[in-house]
Protein backbone atom coordinates (compact mmCIF):
# COMPACT_ATOMS: atom_id res chain seq x y z
CA UNK A 1 0.00 0.00 0.00
CA UNK A 2 2.69 2.06 1.11
CA UNK A 3 4.02 2.07 -2.97
CA UNK A 4 0.82 2.68 -4.29
CA UNK A 5 0.70 5.95 -2.26
CA UNK A 6 4.59 6.79 -3.54
CA UNK A 7 3.77 6.02 -7.50
CA UNK A 8 0.43 8.39 -6.60
CA UNK A 9 2.44 11.24 -5.72
CA UNK A 10 4.88 10.82 -8.35
CA UNK A 11 2.04 10.46 -10.83
CA UNK A 12 1.20 14.00 -9.67
CA UNK A 13 3.76 15.72 -9.42
CA UNK A 14 4.74 14.44 -12.85
CA UNK A 15 1.25 15.69 -14.06
CA UNK A 16 2.38 18.83 -12.58
CA UNK A 17 6.19 18.96 -13.94
CA UNK A 18 3.89 17.83 -17.82
CA UNK A 19 2.11 20.95 -17.35
CA UNK A 20 4.43 23.07 -16.54
CA UNK A 21 6.53 22.30 -19.54
CA UNK A 22 3.36 22.45 -21.26
CA UNK A 23 2.85 25.90 -20.35
CA UNK A 24 6.45 26.30 -21.56
CA UNK A 25 6.11 24.56 -24.70
CA UNK A 26 2.94 26.88 -25.30
CA UNK A 27 4.04 30.31 -24.28
CA UNK A 28 7.52 30.16 -26.41
CA UNK A 29 5.71 28.59 -29.37
CA UNK A 30 3.29 31.74 -29.42
CA UNK A 31 6.53 33.86 -29.16
CA UNK A 32 7.25 35.22 -32.58
CA UNK A 33 11.04 35.61 -32.49
CA UNK A 34 11.15 38.13 -35.75
CA UNK A 35 8.76 40.16 -33.88
CA UNK A 36 11.27 41.54 -30.84
CA UNK A 37 13.44 42.03 -33.99
CA UNK A 38 10.87 44.13 -35.65
CA UNK A 39 10.49 46.18 -32.92
CA UNK A 40 13.73 46.81 -32.42
CA UNK A 41 14.34 48.06 -36.09
CA UNK A 42 11.25 50.19 -35.61
CA UNK A 43 12.32 51.38 -32.29
CA UNK A 44 15.97 52.40 -33.76
CA UNK A 45 16.57 55.00 -36.44
CA UNK A 46 19.80 55.19 -38.13
CA UNK A 47 21.16 58.71 -39.30
CA UNK A 48 23.79 60.12 -41.20
CA UNK A 49 25.00 63.14 -38.98
CA UNK A 50 26.38 66.15 -40.68
CA UNK A 51 27.10 69.87 -40.01
CA UNK A 52 25.66 71.99 -42.43
CA UNK A 53 26.43 75.89 -41.50
CA UNK A 54 26.00 76.00 -37.57
CA UNK A 55 23.47 73.43 -37.89
CA UNK A 56 23.80 69.81 -36.68
CA UNK A 57 21.62 67.54 -38.75
CA UNK A 58 21.08 63.97 -39.49
CA UNK A 59 18.79 61.94 -42.64
CA UNK A 60 17.87 58.77 -42.50
CA UNK A 61 20.87 56.51 -43.74
CA UNK A 62 18.72 54.44 -46.23
CA UNK A 63 18.18 57.77 -48.67
CA UNK A 64 22.39 57.92 -49.00
CA UNK A 65 23.71 56.22 -51.29
CA UNK A 66 27.47 57.20 -50.61
CA UNK A 67 29.62 60.08 -48.76
CA UNK A 68 32.76 60.89 -50.70
CA UNK A 69 35.20 63.78 -50.73
CA UNK A 70 34.17 66.84 -53.20
CA UNK A 71 35.14 65.51 -57.29
CA UNK A 72 36.09 67.81 -59.88
CA UNK A 73 32.51 69.38 -61.14
CA UNK A 74 32.11 70.70 -64.61
CA UNK A 75 29.79 74.17 -64.64
CA UNK A 76 26.49 73.76 -66.22
CA UNK A 77 25.67 76.79 -68.32
CA UNK A 78 22.73 78.94 -67.18
CA UNK A 79 22.71 77.04 -63.97
CA UNK A 80 22.06 78.52 -60.41
CA UNK A 81 25.23 79.22 -58.88
CA UNK A 82 24.59 76.91 -55.98
CA UNK A 83 24.58 73.90 -58.70
CA UNK A 84 28.22 73.57 -58.67
CA UNK A 85 28.09 71.49 -62.08
CA UNK A 86 27.89 67.85 -63.14
CA UNK A 87 30.52 64.97 -61.51
CA UNK A 88 31.54 61.85 -62.68
CA UNK A 89 31.29 59.26 -59.96
CA UNK A 90 32.52 56.15 -60.44
CA UNK A 91 31.10 56.16 -64.20
CA UNK A 92 27.37 58.32 -63.59
CA UNK A 93 27.23 61.93 -64.15
CA UNK A 94 25.88 63.24 -60.92
CA UNK A 95 24.49 67.11 -60.69
CA UNK A 96 26.18 68.73 -57.58
CA UNK A 97 24.74 71.42 -55.47
CA UNK A 98 26.18 73.76 -52.65
CA UNK A 99 23.27 72.42 -50.06
CA UNK A 100 24.30 75.65 -47.69
CA UNK A 101 24.53 78.19 -50.86
CA UNK A 102 20.90 76.80 -51.90
CA UNK A 103 19.40 77.56 -48.45
CA UNK A 104 21.65 80.35 -46.50
CA UNK A 105 22.68 82.32 -49.99
CA UNK A 106 26.45 81.76 -48.79
CA UNK A 107 28.97 79.11 -50.41
CA UNK A 108 30.08 76.43 -48.45
CA UNK A 109 33.78 76.64 -47.66
CA UNK A 110 35.82 73.77 -49.32
CA UNK A 111 38.16 72.56 -46.61
CA UNK A 112 39.76 69.15 -46.15
CA UNK A 113 36.26 67.79 -44.13
CA UNK A 114 33.96 69.02 -46.58
CA UNK A 115 32.21 66.02 -47.82
CA UNK A 116 29.43 65.15 -50.56
CA UNK A 117 26.36 63.14 -49.55
CA UNK A 118 25.54 60.90 -52.31
CA UNK A 119 21.80 60.51 -52.20
CA UNK A 120 19.27 59.99 -55.43
CA UNK A 121 16.10 62.31 -56.21
CA UNK A 122 13.74 61.11 -58.97
CA UNK A 123 16.01 57.91 -59.09
CA UNK A 124 19.12 59.51 -60.34
CA UNK A 125 22.68 60.24 -58.02
CA UNK A 126 22.68 63.58 -57.15
CA UNK A 127 25.62 65.16 -54.54
CA UNK A 128 24.92 68.18 -51.80
CA UNK A 129 27.72 69.72 -50.59
CA UNK A 130 27.42 69.41 -46.63
CA UNK A 131 30.46 71.17 -44.48
CA UNK A 132 31.70 67.82 -42.88
CA UNK A 133 29.87 64.42 -41.96
CA UNK A 134 30.69 62.77 -38.80
CA UNK A 135 29.06 59.36 -39.32
CA UNK A 136 26.46 57.06 -38.73
CA UNK A 137 24.65 57.75 -35.21
CA UNK A 138 21.96 55.49 -34.06
CA UNK A 139 19.03 57.25 -32.68
CA UNK A 140 15.86 55.69 -30.60
CA UNK A 141 12.57 56.50 -31.83
CA UNK A 142 11.36 57.86 -28.09
CA UNK A 143 13.60 60.32 -28.15
CA UNK A 144 12.21 62.26 -31.46
CA UNK A 145 10.63 65.03 -30.88
CA UNK A 146 9.03 68.11 -32.38
CA UNK A 147 10.33 71.74 -32.68
CA UNK A 148 9.07 74.74 -33.94
CA UNK A 149 12.12 76.44 -33.73
CA UNK A 150 12.95 75.00 -37.47
CA UNK A 151 10.69 77.00 -38.61
CA UNK A 152 12.28 80.46 -37.91
CA UNK A 153 15.46 79.12 -40.02
CA UNK A 154 16.34 78.42 -43.29
CA UNK A 155 15.23 74.75 -42.92
CA UNK A 156 11.49 75.29 -42.38
CA UNK A 157 9.99 72.27 -43.66
CA UNK A 158 13.05 70.49 -43.97
CA UNK A 159 13.34 70.24 -40.49
CA UNK A 160 10.75 70.06 -38.10
CA UNK A 161 12.07 67.13 -35.57
CA UNK A 162 15.03 66.34 -33.34
CA UNK A 163 17.07 64.13 -31.36
CA UNK A 164 18.36 65.58 -28.54
CA UNK A 165 21.42 64.22 -26.85
CA UNK A 166 23.79 64.47 -24.33
CA UNK A 167 26.48 66.39 -26.49
CA UNK A 168 23.95 68.15 -29.20
CA UNK A 169 20.53 68.21 -30.25
CA UNK A 170 20.73 66.88 -34.39
CA UNK A 171 17.52 68.19 -36.64
CA UNK A 172 16.05 65.37 -38.65
CA UNK A 173 16.76 66.34 -42.26
CA UNK A 174 14.12 65.39 -44.49
CA UNK A 175 15.87 64.72 -48.10
CA UNK A 176 13.03 63.68 -49.78
CA UNK A 177 11.37 67.29 -48.62
CA UNK A 178 14.14 68.75 -50.62
CA UNK A 179 13.06 66.81 -53.84
CA UNK A 180 9.49 68.28 -53.20
CA UNK A 181 10.78 71.91 -53.81
CA UNK A 182 10.65 73.28 -57.17
CA UNK A 183 13.15 76.00 -56.34
CA UNK A 184 15.82 73.30 -55.70
CA UNK A 185 14.81 71.11 -58.70
CA UNK A 186 14.88 73.77 -61.23
CA UNK A 187 18.93 74.79 -61.25
CA UNK A 188 18.00 76.64 -64.37
CA UNK A 189 19.36 80.62 -63.70
CA UNK A 190 16.05 82.76 -64.89
CA UNK A 191 16.58 84.78 -67.88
Amino acid sequence: MQGDQEKGIRDTSDVTLLAVLADYERRSLSHDAGEAGRQQQISNWDGVVFRLGEHFLTCRIDQVEEIIALPPSYPVPGAKDWLLGLANVRGNLAPVSDLGWFLFGTRTPVTGRTRLIMTRFQGRLAGLLVDEVFGQRHFHTDDLVNNAEWQETALADLVTQEFPSSERTWGVFRLNELQRQSAFMDGAREH
